[in-house]
This record gives C-alpha cells, sequence and structure tokens, in this order.
C-alpha cells in the first residue's frame, strides 16, 4: 500500500452513548477505501459534540467520551478525541475537520514527512447516509461550510435502510458538483441500532447486550447515565446551529 493516499476518517457525533453500529461504520468504511486501490486508512477518530449543541437527551462530554474510550479499547486504529467536546462551546463540523487536519499535519512534521508517507494525507468525514439530507434543513449548515465539507475534505457515507444517498445527492447542487469526493458504502448486513434506542432500552431496564460493548454497559449501569430524568434534558430547546445560524429579521433590530 505504499504508493496509495494515507487517509484518515473523523466521525463527528453525540456517541449517546457509542454503540457497535458507530464503530462498525468505520471498518466498513476502511475496507470500502482499501477496495478502490488509492487510499490506505491509517487512522479512524470519533469527536463526541460539545454538550452546547443542545439535542435532547445528550449527557455530558465527560461520560460519552469515557464509554467510547471503553468501547475503542479493542481496535488497534480508532480512537476518540476529546478536542471537541473540550471547546467553550460548540463547534461547526467544517472546524472540527480543519482542527484534525491541522493536527495530522504536524504530527507527521514531527515524524519527518514526507519520509513516512510519499503524499499528503487526506481527512474525510464519515457518517451515515442520512446525514446527507440533513443538508438541506433550514438554517442547519452554512452553503460555504457544506462546500467546503464537499470540496476540500469529502464524505464517506454508509447507507442505512430507509435511505436513498444518490437522491439525497442529486437534490442539492453542491453535492453533485462535487459527488466524485462523496464515497457511497453498502452495508449488506443491515444493522440499524440507533442510541435512542439504545437509550429507550436502557430506561426501562431492558437487555441492550450485543448492541453495546459490554464495558459500556457496566459503565452506564455503575453511574446510572440513562434516566427519565437524563432524557428531558435539552427538550425544547433548539439546536446551537440553528440558534446560531437563524436568518436576522432587520424588522426586530
Amino acid at each position: 500500500m505504499k504508493s496509495r493516499i494515507p487517509l484518515i476518517l473523523l466521525a463527528c457525533g453525540s456517541f449517546n452513548p457509542i454503540t457497535n453500529m458507530h464503530m462498525r461504520l468505520f471498518e466498513l468504511a476502511r475496507d470500502h477505501l482499501h477496495q478502490t486501490g488509492q487510499y490506505q486508512v491509517i487512522e479512524g477518530i470519533m469527536s463526541p459534540v460539545n454538550d452546547d449543541y443542545g439535542k435532547k437527551g445528550l449527557v455530558s462530554a465527560r461520560h460519552r467520551i469515557a464509554m467510547a474510550k471503553l468501547a475503542l479499547e479493542t481496535s488497534d486504529w480508532i480512537r476518540v478525541d476529546p478536542w471537541e467536546s473540550e471547546q467553550k462551546t460548540w463547534t461547526e463540523t467544517v472546524k472540527v475537520l480543519r482542527h484534525h487536519y491541522n493536527e495530522s499535519l504536524r504530527l507527521l512534521q514531527n515524524l519527518s514527512f514526507p519520509f513516512v508517507f510519499p503524499v499528503l494525507p487526506e481527512l474525510k468525514l464519515l457518517c451515515g447516509a442520512d446525514f446527507l439530507q440533513t443538508f438541506k434543513t433550514p438554517n442547519l449548515w452554512k452553503e460555504e461550510h457544506i462546500q467546503e465539507i464537499v470540496e476540500k475534505f469529502g464524505l464517506v457515507c454508509i447507507s442505512r435502510a430507509g435511505s436513498d444517498p444518490a437522491t439525497y445527492i442529486n437534490e442539492l447542487d453542491l453535492l453533485t458538483q462535487f459527488q466524485h469526493n462523496i464515497f457511497l458504502v453498502k452495508e449488506w448486513v443491515q444493522n440499524e441500532i440507533s442510541a435512542t434506542q439504545i437509550r429507550y432500552a436502557l430506561r426501562r431496564g431492558l437487555s441492550v447486550k450485543y448492541l453495546v460493548p459490554d464495558s459500556v454497559i457496566s459503565y452506564i449501569a455503575r453511574h446510572n447515565i440513562y434516566t427519565e430524568e437524563s432524557e428531558q434534558k435539552n427538550e425544547g430547546d433548539l439546536l446551537q446551529p440553528l440558534k446560531l445560524h437563524k436568518p436576522v429579521n432587520p424588522l426586530n433590530d
């Protein structure tokens, strides 16, 4: 693989809690990218969102980071990074991508680049295919940020049952323009585990074994993380990006 482009996969999300499916996305993406013959995946990074994001039921990043670290003890190439969660407030995804790309360059410089890799590494955003739909949500994204993400970095999207990523791409001119930088990966063994369903089961005392790593299940039980009270956190609040990107009405100035 010496002639291949080194590539880092970055997944941003709540990971509330981390599930086996979250980790499975990385494995699927790596297999697909290796099969293209172009890339060598050198690292996977999970970046849990800041507490200020405002999503309903979002528990403290302290717990989400701890659970991810426990889950990833079995991986020799995926790690959790706390940088995004440690910022003073919610950080836009494109800024998280910039940070990790710059960090990768800095690390390679310390390792006497270009002797480590013959070409500059690439960083791509790893997501579920339904993530593409969010680009159409009013005020959730800035158009220039969407363009930078798909043009400069690129996306690796894992398909889920009921999603149609090709249609999502076709419906947005920006995605169509840079579709060469969007990798669609088909998961033939359908796995529809969702963190929302996991929290639902935990609050009712139901088993989530084999859906979540045992170490994470033990951590949740030990700290009594997911309760009726925790699920009401941020209820009725707007997500932070919707607050920040909401158009200003000049009549209210």
